[in-house]
């Protein structure tokens, strides 16, 4: 049996101005790695906190909430502000767009950008990402085919309530939109879900400042900070942060 390198938090230091960098649903800090390398040379100073039972088996994964995830967002925050970061912003990726939605409405930031942002996601969906997920990780193991499906049958009947708060957080933070007066920046990939370019229209229309923007990457499906249009999005997203007061 293979034994998986769990990925790690990384804390990138740059210059005077902070950025939170938050990564998605069922994957790690590797989402915003490169980003972050690239802020941080160009003066930024980086924090890009794992989420609870991220990089575990999706077991593990599952035995954590949104609310230990959030409690990680907020810990990333309040170590940026302990360094001493007067001016932070965030920048997130699917769930950790979210939770940068949420910073924008519960802390003080002076930036939002958020990637491939759902305004809504069924827990049947949440549910697949998870078994997708598992199956994934089990090869990665080097598990026989057998003891897979033996495991996933088991996965199935476990308990799903961290995948039913995951759904109402989200429909919560987007009856909320209204409270994000800070900048923001929303992106989305063309080649994604219909959803994500459907979802970027409405974060756009329902934020309250003035200072918004959108834009869809014509190259791009899910994780925009790892496919063919990362130059681009690497350089938007550092022309819109060096644009922040």
């Amino acid at each position: 049996m293979m034994k998986i390198v769990p990925p790690k938090p990384f804390y990138y230091k740059g210059g005077e101005k902070a950025v939170l960098l938050l990564h998605s649903f069922t994957s790690n800090t590797m989402d915003v790695k490169k980003l972050g390398k690239y802020l941080q040379k160009n003066n930024y100073s980086c924090y890009a906190p794992l989420y609870s039972g991220h990089g575990l088996t999706a077991e593990e994964l599952i035995t954590y909430s949104p609310s230990d995830w959030w409690q990680d967002v907020l810990n990333g925050y309040q170590l940026l502000k302990d360094e001493g970061f007067e001016k932070i912003a965030v920048i997130g990726l699917s769930l950790g767009g979210v939770f940068a939605l949420k910073a924008g409405q519960e802390l003080d930031v002076n930036g939002v950008v958020t990637m491939s942002v759902p305004i809504h996601r069924e827990v049947s969906v949440l549910q697949k990402r998870v078994f997708h997920y598992a199956k994934r990780y089990k090869k990665l193991e080097g598990k026989q085919e057998e003891q897979i499906n033996l495991e996933m049958k088991l996965l199935q009947n476990m308990s799903i309530d961290s995948l039913v708060e995951f759904q109402q957080l989200i429909d919560v933070t987007m009856d909320n939109l209204a409270l994000i007066t800070s900048p923001i920046n929303i992106l989305y990939g063309e080649l994604d879900e219909p959803l994500y370019a459907e979802s970027a229209k409405v974060l756009f229309r329902s934020v309250m400042t003035n200072k918004k923007t959108m834009k869809g990457y014509p190259n791009s499906t899910h994780l925009m900070t790892l496919g063919t249009d990362i130059n681009d999005v690497n350089k938007d997203i550092l022309t819109f942060l060096n644009d922040l007061i």
